[in-house]
């Protein structure tokens, strides 16, 4: 696999369709996943799908074979996502507002609750562009607060209100589904 890989890498630094097609075929289903998990619908989320992937193309010749190739393509379509983001919003993207007593449910009454995949992404896709963005780094990429405040640029402190408050609004959307669960 990783013969074939980097066969298909060199192929598509010599813009050979057959080898962008292999990349497309092998790294599609993450990183559109990546793109639902940021953007609030699925024309918005393929839209930035689309245009990540030229980016992948036409910056293929940059990527030395050193790390992993799917890191490195999931850092292009992670800052094509923000920078969509940003240019979505005319106001300030990021809250700048660090609220540590934020009130959270234990996390143990939370794991309890038989919850789909789909209806939390839908959760996730719900939240506010700048909490979910915060959630998405820091839950799913496994960022730090540091890593994140950079690449937002925005303090380390708001990352984690935004963090925080992300984990406020789904906890309490999971909570409402379980008193509806018991009801029903």
């Amino acid at each position: 696999m990783k013969d074939d890989l980097e066969k298909y890498i060199r192929q598509c630094m010599q813009n050979d369709r057959g080898g962008q097609l292999k990349i497309y075929q092998l790294f599609s289903p993450v990183l559109y996943g990546i793109c639902l998990k940021y953007m609030k619908n699925e024309d918005d989320a393929k839209d930035v799908f689309q245009e990540a992937f030229v980016i992948v193309f036409q910056k293929i010749g940059q990527y030395k074979f050193e790390g992993s190739f799917e890191g490195w393509l999931k850092r292009i379509f992670i800052n094509k996502l923000i920078e969509t983001l940003n240019k979505k919003k005319k106001e300030s993207f990021f809250l700048d507002v660090f609220d540590p007593d934020t009130d959270f449910t234990e996390e143990e009454e939370l794991d309890t609750i038989p919850i789909e995949q789909e209806k939390l992404l839908e959760y996730i896709r719900d939240l506010p562009d700048q909490y979910r963005t915060v959630f998405n780094l820091y839950v799913f990429e496994k960022m730090k607060h540091k890593d994140i405040a950079e690449l937002l640029k925005i303090s380390e402190g708001t990352s984690k209100s935004n963090l925080n408050r992300a984990k406020g609004i789904l906890q309490k959307r999971i909570l409402s589904l379980k008193k509806n669960f018991k009801i029903a």
